[in-house]
Formats: structure tokens, sequence, C-alpha cells
């Protein structure tokens, strides 16, 4: 039964609020300090990642075809996997419970004869009609069949209430779940009785709208706190490798100050956050990775899909826009959205999906001895895996027998998806990323930037350190900051470089005596995604950012001078992720070119940037993995969610042309081959200037996949390591 009132919101309570360091395996935990000063002296503490199982997908969204809209094609491409895949949906997506479209074919408001016309409101309707809409989309991407049959029944809640299951009959590791809260009913208006009231505390309770077929028939609420259980029971019942939610750092616009994003997709994802905190805490489990997707704002910014995958994606929105009519699920509801099939592709969302975490490409670096680290985040903490020197193995392999250890989770929980590494002179290495603190109150929710570095080459790493965040605070731009970058100078100083809230650049550097620089301003207008940076063979530091129409370039003119910039490149628009490496005297930028995802480049050094260089690709989108030295390794995502390589001749890093290895005698492009497992984030090759050429992915299972080149000179398969 529901508590007869409002508990106490406490969701870390059994592990603590704010991210942790633990010292010992079972003994005693410390909180991470802030800004500028190290937790403590004690030595690295690791526990072991959970065992990997196969890879299991959850999804969990605010409405009903947020999914749809903003995370395909990774949902088309889980379903067609065979592995499991739960949707969950917060809110009953009720709006003002009138299954039609209130706007008129060409634009603007319906007429008065027009409106006269429209169905009567029935929120439980309503509900119920999205409902049927996301069951027939689901429906038709796993089995071909929009009216393959569902199984519904009830699940009692770990807060207390009742959600409706639904289990696809034809497939049954498809699963949707009905949580069925209220849902704002506004974008961004004052909604007191939304997930955002009961985050801020304005309301202790938030009620349901349950669908007006739905088996659950009885009403309930939610404290804040039982919300919290709610999704973290759900997470132990599901027990997913990989959870795929929306951004709960939206930011906010230049010039109204609104945040660019619904207000139930925001804070529902914090929901999310705080719930995953508590599944992290949890025994007997996988462990997991996190994916967020970007929402409305993808509208603004340069298109990601490639025009087969985009029709795809609108066919599966037409589907549950229901945009023929026809009664085929025998419900006087309605058998789908009637309000998305006045425009069944969003505001251009079905051509794109965007990462708003998880992108980067420099998180694999070699050790002093020849040995190689890999990181990546796994239950909030950062995961290391570490190969033995000497272990290059037999062509095609994953190394020698036993050669790679790991993963190995860091105390210090709270890391978000996507970190990025850089070596230091002395042969160590530092980790960066950010990390969200929730807090004991709304007031308390924020993100900062963290590091860990190595202690000596080889060894063990220290404590997490915080360098604090160039934002004021989480209401004024909703902790809004990008993955960090990372120069490192001769001497072994950093400097790190963050998009802001602002849509700017910001720095940080440590000083000799350790300490780090306040943040300061660096420039630059309308960029986004994250920063990348490389250090040519002189020792100049580049910084590149992209922005909706090109990108932007920091340059040091000479070893140790001050960067200038912001500067137009010139270079054409990108789909935003990009990546960074070393070529000789100069730097090599990598991007994917909008609405198709081929590969392009382009070098830059003291004289210019050269000529872009077309490389094709498999279609698909986010950024370039690249290793090197003596030939480059490409990896990419495929347009099917496999990882797509390709193996360049060293003559494309020098000239900016395709050298002859890795071509097509036709075309001129590099040979790509996509095969593999669906993987997260991004994958990452061996930095140039190491010896040997690899590349590196994390599965949706949780496992590190490798690959390298063959005795013929092309990428093996992916193979687990560890």
């Amino acid at each position: 039964m529901l508590s007869s009132g409002p508990r106490r919101f406490a969701p870390l309570s059994r592990r603590g609020l704010t991210a942790t360091l633990i010292l010992g395996p079972l003994v005693g935990i410390a909180c991470l300090s802030g800004a500028g000063e190290a937790t403590s002296d004690a030595q690295e503490n690791v526990i072991p990642a959970a065992r990997p199982a196969g890879a299991s997908v959850m999804q969990i969204v605010a409405h009903p075809d947020d999914d749809l809209f903003f995370m395909n094609p990774d949902t088309s491409q889980s379903v067609g996997s065979g592995r499991a895949l739960t949707s969950v949906y917060l809110t009953a997506g009720e709006a003002d419970g009138v299954n039609a479209s209130k706007t008129a074919p060409g634009g603007g408001p319906l007429s008065a004869d027009a409106l006269a016309e429209l169905p009567a409101a029935d929120k439980g309707r309503y509900a119920e009609a999205r409902q049927n809409g996301i069951r027939a989309a689901y429906a038709e991407m796993a089995t071909g069949n929009r009216t393959s049959p569902w199984q519904r029944v009830t699940i009692p809640t770990a807060g207390g209430g009742t959600a409706e299951l639904d289990t696809l009959k034809a497939r049954p590791e498809v699963n949707l779940v009905w949580v069925q809260l209220h849902e704002a009913g506004s974008i961004a208006g004052d909604r007191p009785k939304s997930l955002h009231g009961l985050w801020d505390g304005r309301v202790d309770t938030l009620g349901s709208q349950l669908a007006s077929s739905s088996p659950v028939t009885k009403g309930f609420s939610y404290t804040k706190e039982q919300v919290v259980d709610t999704v973290a029971g759900l997470l132990e019942r599901f027990r997913p490798t990989h959870v795929r939610m929306q951004d709960p750092t939206p930011g906010r616009t230049g010039t109204s100050g609104k945040v660019t994003d619904h207000q139930d997709h925001m804070y529902g994802a914090r929901f999310v956050q705080a719930a995953l905190t508590r599944y992290a805490g949890s025994t007997g489990r996988p462990a997991f990775s996190v994916q967020n997707y970007l929402g409305y704002f993808t509208s603004r910014l340069p298109r990601t899909l490639d025009p087969a995958t985009a029709a795809a994606k609108l066919r599966t929105l037409k589907t549950y826009a229901w945009m023929d009519g026809e009664n085929h699920c025998g419900d006087e509801a309605g058998c789908g959205d009637r309000k998305v099939a006045a425009r069944p592709g969003g505001h251009g969302w079905a051509q794109s999906v965007r990462y708003t975490r998880g992108e980067s490409t420099s998180w694999v670096q070699p050790g002093r001895d020849g040995g190689l680290w890999a990181f990546s985040v796994l239950d909030t903490r950062l995961a290391v895996w570490h190969r033995a020197a000497g272990a290059t193995g037999s062509a095609g392999s994953a190394g020698a027998a036993g050669a790679w250890s790991g993963p190995r989770l860091l105390a210090g929980e709270g890391i978000d998806s996507g970190v990025t590494s850089v070596k230091l002179p002395d042969g160590r290495i530092a980790v960066f990323g950010t990390r969200t603190t929730l807090g004991d109150g709304p007031e308390d929710y924020r993100r900062d930037v963290v590091t860990t570095v190595q202690r000596t080459p080889d060894g063990a790493f220290g404590p997490w350190r915080s360098l604090g965040t160039p934002e004021r605070d989480d209401a004024s731009g909703t902790s809004d900051i990008s993955a960090p970058a990372v120069t490192v100078d001769r001497a072994g100083l950093m400097t790190v470089y963050l998009r802001d809230g602002s849509h700017s650049l910001s720095s940080t550097a440590r000083r000799p005596d350790g300490s780090w620089t306040p943040w300061q301003g660096r420039g630059g207008r309308d960029v986004h995604g994250d920063p990348v940076a490389a250090t040519d063979a002189k020792g100049r530091q580049y910084v590149f950012v992209g922005t909706a129409r090109s990108v932007v370039s920091f340059i040091q003119p000479a070893p140790g001078a001050p960067l200038t910039g912001p500067t137009a490149t010139g270079v054409p628009p990108t789909t935003l992720t990009l990546s960074a490496g070393r070529d000789g005297d100069g730097v090599r930028l990598w991007f994917r070119k909008p609405g198709s995802g081929d590969v392009r480049t382009v070098r830059f050094s003291g004289t210019g940037v050269s000529p872009v260089t077309e490389l094709g690709g498999p279609a698909g989108f986010g950024p370039v993995g690249v290793s090197g030295p003596d030939s480059t390794l490409l990896a990419v995502r495929s347009r099917t969610g496999t990882p797509g390589t390709a193996l360049l001749a060293p003559a494309v890093a020098g000239t900016g042309e395709a050298g002859a290895a890795g071509r097509s005698a036709r075309t001129g492009r590099a040979q790509w081959r996509a095969a593999g497992s669906l993987f997260a984030g991004a994958p990452a090759g061996v930095p140039s200037g190491a010896k040997g050429a690899g590349l590196a992915a994390v599965g949706l299972d949780g496992r590190l996949y490798w690959a390298q080149a063959d005795a013929r000179g092309s990428p093996a398969s992916w193979t687990p390591v560890g």
C-alpha cells in the first residue's frame, strides 16, 4: 500500500547523495571534496565490475513517442538485435485529452468550424490511443505486423502503486512499462502538478492518469521518493546492461532564456538519475552503461541521419501517428496519436538522433611500458581495462590469452558517460570527465569537471579531484556543460576546455604548484557539442568546437604561446561530433557529413587548412575513432548500429589524399566494413605515436571489444576481451 503521507526524499540515503570515494572494498566512505582539492591520499581502490550478461537495454522516457522521436534508430536496432528491450513511460502523455491536432495542415490554428469538429476531450482515451500507437510501432519494428498481439498485465511497483506491463507475444523479450503519472500539460508553463513540481518540492505527491483500457484500474499518487523507488524497482526487475534516457541538463536558449526541452523530459531524466544511483548500489546485477539523448533542440542542428535511415524512422512514426485511420487495434479510443499525424516527422526530429554524453573518442591510451589502458563509465563509476605490455597477439585476435584485465571500477560514483584521457610527458595517464551530484534538495543539483591521475606510470590512479564548473548555478543554465577536452604542454601542465551553458568556450589550467586557475571565458558563439583538442609534433596546441554551420578553432601560433581564436575555419557543416589527433607537424580533424554520415577529414598546420578529403562511409552517425601510427584504422557507428571500420594508407594523413591501401579503385573512397555488435558511446583508437594500431568499443553488454589489423592489413573482427 501507499504510505499515508509523503516521505522525505533521500534517493541515495543508502549510499550518500554526493559522489563518494570508497577507501576500501568494505571499509569507510568519504565524500569528494570541492574544487581544486583531492579527496585523500589513499591508494587507488577499485571493485570488480559485475559479471557481464547478455545485452539488455532499458529506455526510460517521459512520454509515449519520446523514444521514437529522440532515440530511434537506436530503438529499432535494439528491437532487431533479438536482445531484451524494455521501454518505460513515466507519464500517460494525456495532454489536453483531444486526439487530434489543433494546427491546420499548412500551419497556423484551425478555423472555428474545424475546431468545432474536433473530438471531445477525454484524457483516459487519448492516453490509451497513444499506448495503442506505441504498441503498433514496436510490433511493426519487431515483426513487420503492427497488429501483432500483446499481453497486458499489471505489476506492483516499488513505489507502492501499480504499473502496466505489455509483452509482445511473438517477441517476449520486447516489453513496455506504463507508469501512468500525470504529465505537465505544457512545455515550459508553470504546472506545479508535474514531475517538475514534484522534483522541486512544490507538490508533495503526483497522481496517476490511467489509460481507458489499462488493466490498472485503481489510481494512485507518488511522492518524490516513491517515483525514485518505482524507477529503481523497474531497473532491478529488468536488470539492464545499458540504459537510455533523456537529457537532464538541456540548457537554455541564448535569446529567451527558456529551457530548450520539455520540462517533463528534463525532470523525468533527473528522476532517472536518482534511480540509477540507487540501482548502482544494489548487488547481484550486471554492470550498466548510460546514454543521454538530446530532445527538442536537435531540430536546430545539422541532420545526422542518412536518407534511408531517416525514412525508416519516419515510417515508424507514421505507424504511431495512425496515419490511415483504420481501426486495426479494435479500440474505440483510437489506434494512435493523431496530434502527431499533423507532423509525423516532428520539427525535423525524424532526420536526426543526437547524444548529449558519451561521444569522446579519447579513452584509450598507451602505457609507458607498451601496454594499453582503456576507460569507460559503468555503474556511474570509471571503468578501467588494462592490457599488459607485449600482448600484441596473433593477427585478428584480441591479444595473448589473459593479457587484458578488467574492468575494474574506481571508487567515486556519479561520473557521467563519456570520459577523455591524456598521456603526460612522464608516462602517467590522466582521465577527465564530468560528474553529477544530486544533493538533498533541488537547489543542490550540479555538474562539475573531475579528474584522476595515475600516481606512477602504469600504476594506480589517485583520488578524484574536482575542477569545479564555469556555471554560476544549476538554475541559470541547467548545468549544461559539455564533456571536457584537454591539452598537455611539454612541462606536463594541462588545460581543460569546456563548452559552457552560454554556448561559448571556457577553460581552466593547472598551475605548476598543482592548483588550477579559475574558469575563464575563451569566446566563441553558438558552439555546440563537445570540443576536441590535439597537439602537433612541434608542441602547438589546437582546440576545435562545432557550430551549427561550421567549426571554429583555437590554435597556438607557437609552443607555449597563448591560444588565438575563436577563428572561423571554413570547414563545411558537420554533425558536431568531432575527433582530432596529431598528424606530423599538424593536426587532423575528423568529422561526418550532415544528412549522409560520410566521413570527412581536413588537416590543420602552420600554413592553414587542407581541402576536405571525402572518405565515404557506412552511413550512421557519431564521431570517428582513429588509430595509428603506421596506418590509420577508422571506426564509426554504421547505419545498422554496428561498428564500421576502414584502413587508410599513411598517405591520407600526410597529403590529404587517400592512399592505395583500403580504398576503392572505382571511387577512390575508403573501403568500409560494418560488422560486430551494437555498442555504447563512441569507438576509440590507439593514439598516434603508440606502438601498434587497434580499435576499441564498449558493447551494450558492458564488455570491451577490440579489433586490430590482420595480416592483410584489414581490420579484424571485434572480439570481447577481459
